[in-house]
Formats: C-alpha cells, sequence, structure tokens
C-alpha cells in the first residue's frame, strides 16, 4: 500500500510558492540544521530557519475554483475543475499530488 500523504513535499512548496499567495500555506518547511528539512504546521514569520511555505491537502482544495476529488477504481485519485473550463487533472497515487498538478495546470492557463 502506498504512503498517504497529506502536504506537498519541498519542491512542490517551492514551486507552489512562485505561484500562490504565501498566506495560503499553513505549513512550513524548516531547516533543521543537519540538511534536512522537515515539515511544521505553524508556520512563524521571520524564523530565519524557514526554508517555504507549505501546503495541506485542505490548503490545497481551499485555492481550487469549483472541484472534485474523484478516485478511480485502482485507487488513483484525480481532480475535476469546473471552473470555465472544466478540467481534469491526470491520475496519482494520492489526491495532494493531484491538486498540486491541477493548481500548475489552471496557473499555466491564467485560470487560478
Amino acid at each position: 500500500m502506498a504512503a498517504i500523504k497529506s502536504y506537498t513535499d519541498l519542491e512542490q512548496s517551492k514551486k507552489l510558492a512562485e505561484i500562490l499567495p504565501l498566506e495560503s500555506a499553513d505549513m512550513s518547511w524548516v531547516s533543521n540544521g543537519f540538511g534536512k528539512p522537515f515539515a511544521r504546521t505553524i508556520p512563524i514569520k521571520g524564523d530565519p530557519e524557514e526554508l517555504c511555505g507549505c501546503w495541506s491537502l485542505a490548503a490545497l482544495l481551499g485555492v481550487l475554483p469549483d472541484y472534485t476529488l474523484q478516485t478511480n477504481t485502482d485507487g488513483t485519485v484525480f481532480v475535476v475543475c469546473e471552473s470555465k473550463k472544466p478540467m481534469i487533472s491526470d491520475a496519482y497515487d494520492n489526491p495532494v499530488d493531484a491538486c498540486v498538478a491541477m493548481i500548475e495546470r489552471l496557473h499555466e492557463l491564467n485560470l487560478l
């Protein structure tokens, strides 16, 4: 069984930080001082150890306009957005990856 992912990984967070308002992030990636960052649930503004924002699944869903999250029979997940132009994401192993992909796509099309 695949691991459950409940927030964006560091690479996804860096991409989303270029697209979304940082206030929409409800978590943050922080350096532990040993080269291995970790996510924490409380962003602390001005923390010198903070690397970038991090988005939980709930925060990602809050950014998506008029969406439904759907599951295929094989357990993969995809997002359907009905705003302006109906769009369907590719299928992913978890909803976080599906939401990130849809946000990136909506941004590319200037629909966010």
